[in-house]
């Protein structure tokens, strides 16, 4: 059964979505919290963060919101942006987060990450533009072949790999299907698609793939055009 992360972005304490990850174009929604909550009255098991901020700092911004949310629920949360050394990921663990996603630091030292995926429950998120690895808030692109860097975390003890388009991130375009897949056969890890996703129908799409674990729903829920609570009760989350 298709795992389902409702997403949160945050900036500024607030729950955002973006357009093709440009901050210029953040939507604020509301409280990230009042979301948090209303994702887990919907049926939600999982919750994906992304501190914006942090992402754009290099280190952590919304820590004091994150901690609310772990504590205030029992959703089972993965966090990322601006993770780059091994006192972050220390701190999110002893918040009780799940799960803490690696993204820049992943992809500029990738056997430090390997080290740190023995140590804590690590996901590596390869976000890509035309195929080639965007870090730093996406703002850098490093030349990266996305299939090169989910190769290099094969047998690994990571734990899953969270693939994003960025051109269809927050476009509501549908989930780059293709890409997920491959990524998942290269890498041979529990594999979450992300950007672009859109409809109920593209949700059964996925559940029918054999390859992908995992979807991360933001900007459909936010802007209406699912029924959420709808989609969590035909695909109960374990």
């Amino acid at each position: 059964m298709l795992d389902i992360y409702p997403a949160i972005d945050l900036k500024e304490g607030k729950a955002v979505r973006l357009f093709k990850g440009d901050m210029r174009s953040a939507t604020i929604y509301g409280e990230a919290l009042d979301f948090a909550k209303t994702f887990e009255d919907m049926g939600a098991k999982y919750l994906h963060i992304v501190d914006l901020d942090g992402a754009f700092a290099g280190s952590p911004q919304n820590l004091a919101t994150i901690e609310k949310i772990v504590s205030a629920t029992t959703l089972k949360v993965q966090v990322g942006g601006g993770i780059r050394n091994e006192e972050c990921i220390k701190l999110y663990t002893q918040m009780r987060v799940n799960r803490v996603i690696l993204g820049s630091l992943a992809t500029q030292n990738w056997d430090f990450t390997k080290t740190m995926a023995t140590l804590y429950p690590i996901a590596v998120g390869i976000d890509a533009r035309n195929g080639k690895v965007a870090t730093q808030g996406w703002i850098q692109e490093d030349g990266i072949d996305s299939h090169t860097l989910a190769q290099k975390f094969a047998q690994s003890k990571v734990q899953a790999i969270i693939c994003t388009d960025i051109e269809r991130d927050g476009a509501l375009s549908g989930i780059n299907i293709t890409f997920t897949e491959q990524m998942a056969k290269t890498s041979g890890i529990y594999t979450i698609a992300s950007g672009g996703f859109a409809s109920q129908e593209e949700l059964h799409t996925l559940n029918q793939n054999a390859f992908i674990s995992g979807v991360i729903v933001g900007k459909a829920f936010y802007e209406k055009k699912i029924d959420l609570k709808a989609l969590l009760k035909s695909y109960p989350q374990k």
